[in-house]
């Protein structure tokens, strides 16, 4: 596939999971005043105190994040997000005049939260992202040294929060629940259900590939011995543990490393240490 095609679905892919995100909020999530985090939580609660739209307070949320992002952390870190971070708003402002499907909170937080998550999994799929609290946190990561994960999590629960101090505790845990079932359905569409990843990549170019993994992941490179069987030629292999939302860009980089590698990715139940969970 070439290179202009191979970026015309990653774009095509992106658009649907934004359309499919931006029904979810328009059919479900507005209407039942259910601000599951994010900037788009934000206009919700906009949305209910001041009749102000949706799509206009995640475009102005996202544009200083947008900036700022680009400004202290350099263009490849908000590339993949540029088209997601303006699409999604825009479909938001279009689909606003779709009709709530129900009203009952239960069935608007789990079945918005399937749609959320089948929309951010599918974004995630083709290397893209739709800003938000996702840059919020890696610019928090940059000044204050908390992980990006731990500021996600945070800055998305103190918008649930505020929604129940300003709506009620009800609609909040609603809210939370919607965004544990989209939190989870994510992970189902990205990769499967473990909660991290191994590879085991064998490719000529070990090197290049180690380091675009350090580089471009954030991840450690672990280079092991091995012996072919049947050849029996020594060569060295990378080990490489990431998070779910990593794959499609390891798998990325290896293809356009070495198309001919050999590459093992496999479920890991838990991983501790540095870049994951504490001990």
């Amino acid at each position: 596939m070439g290179l202009w095609k191979k970026y015309l679905v990653d774009l095509i892919g992106i658009m649907i999971g934004t359309a499919i995100m931006a029904a979810a909020f328009s059919i479900f999530l507005i209407p039942n005043k259910i601000a599951a985090g994010g900037a788009s939580g934000i206009g919700i609660i906009f949305f209910h105190l001041y009749q102000f739209p949706v799509g206009i307070t995640v475009l102005l949320v996202n544009i200083p994040l947008f900036l700022l992002t680009w400004w202290f952390l350099g263009w490849r870190m908000v590339v993949h997000s540029l088209v997601g971070s303006f699409f999604f708003p825009l479909l938001l402002v279009l689909l606003d005049p779709l009709p709530a499907l129900t009203t009952d909170l239960l069935l608007a937080s789990v079945f918005g939260g399937i749609m959320v998550g089948i929309g951010l999994g599918l974004v995630f799929r083709f290397k893209g992202s739709t800003g938000g609290t996702s840059l919020g946190a890696l610019l928090i990561n940059h000044f204050l040294g908390i992980s990006s994960g731990q500021s996600l999590v945070v800055a998305d629960l103190l918008i649930v929060f505020s929604s129940g101090f300003i709506f009620s505790p009800e609609v909040a845990l609603f809210a939370l629940l919607s965004l544990l079932v989209s939190a989870r359905v994510i992970d189902i569409v990205q990769e499967g259900f473990a909660y991290s990843k191994a590879a085991l990549i064998i490719s000529q170019e070990k090197e290049k590939i180690a380091e675009r993994i350090m580089a471009e992941l954030d991840r450690g490179a672990t280079f092991m011995e091995g012996r072919g069987a049947y050849t029996g030629d020594e060569r060295e292999m990378i080990l490489c543990v990431l998070a779910q939302s990593q794959v499609t860009r390891l798998k990325h980089i290896v293809r356009e490393t070495d198309p001919n590698a050999f590459v093992i990715v496999t479920n890991v139940g838990e991983v501790h240490g540095e870049g994951f969970r504490r001990i």
